[in-house]
């Protein structure tokens, strides 16, 4: 008997738009990219302590190709870069196959099926090859969230993603099959002098909001709510916000 479909809790045009916008906003020269540039130098160092060459690469979600530079550099090879926001759907199987390294940069937060994802990921892989993926996990933006309680009042509505954390992270990878499975979180925390500030930010990183039902638009007093918790939340002059980075790694055996 067929398995049911995963639910659909986020819009995949939504997606879809949001990491265009995402490229283009990146081209600017002082584009903030301190998520990407932490998981770009995350992978570069587990591959040093792993000791892993890669000779064929897969990169999901590069955007801007520092990662794939960096590991010409260091390991020259073929280097294959996707994006879902030009159409790659990491829940289908991949039309490629036999890497030996893939590195999903920031975009399995937001798709349907996870454990579909991570499988066909897995199916991608030579023998012997890695994945490494990343993205923002749970416990990230808690100042956000509250901001946004006191923006909607007694009518909360839902605007934060729903977000995978440490123990979930580790359980999926046991069930799509990996070998070795490691699932760890760090945080990054960021000083913020507004409200439009930090959503300004999370735009330009491709974290707004892709929910299958985004809820209401945020009507002028409800903004300002909103900017008032997080000014509220401020030490001098910055509020620092929280972002939890989940790292997925397994290997292909």
């Amino acid at each position: 008997m067929a398995s049911a479909p995963p639910p659909l809790i986020f819009s995949p045009a939504r997606r879809m738009a949001v990491r265009k916008r995402m490229a283009a906003m990146q081209r600017a020269p002082e584009a903030p990219r301190y998520l990407l540039d932490d998981m770009i130098e995350d992978v570069i160092e587990r591959l040093g302590f792993l000791r892993h060459r890669p000779a064929r690469v897969l990169t999901v979600g590069d955007s801007g190709s520092a990662l794939a530079a960096q590991l010409a550099a260091s390991f020259g090879g073929e280097i294959v870069a996707v994006e879902p926001g030009e159409g790659f759907d990491e829940q289908s199987p991949y039309p490629f196959e036999g890497f030996d390294l893939i590195a999903s940069l920031g975009t399995l937060d937001t798709v349907n099926d996870l454990p579909g994802a991570l499988i066909h990921a897995r199916r991608a892989l030579a023998s012997g090859g890695l994945l490494i993926a990343s993205f923002v996990a749970a416990g990230s933006l808690p100042v956000l969230r509250q901001a946004m309680l006191a923006a909607d009042a007694e009518r909360p509505a839902a605007r934060i993603h729903p977000l995978v954390d440490v123990r979930a992270g580790a359980q999926l990878l046991q069930r799509a099959g990996f070998a070795d499975p490691v699932a760890d979180s760090r945080h990054l925390d960021v000083g913020f002098r507004s409200f439009d500030r930090l959503v300004a930010d999370l735009r330009a990183q491709g974290l707004g909001n892709v929910l299958a039902d985004p809820g209401p638009g945020l009507g002028k007093d409800a903004a300002s709510r909103a900017s008032a918790a997080f000014a509220a939340a401020a030490t001098d002059g910055r509020t620092v916000e929280r972002f939890e980075i989940l790292t997925l790694s397994g290997w292909r055996r």
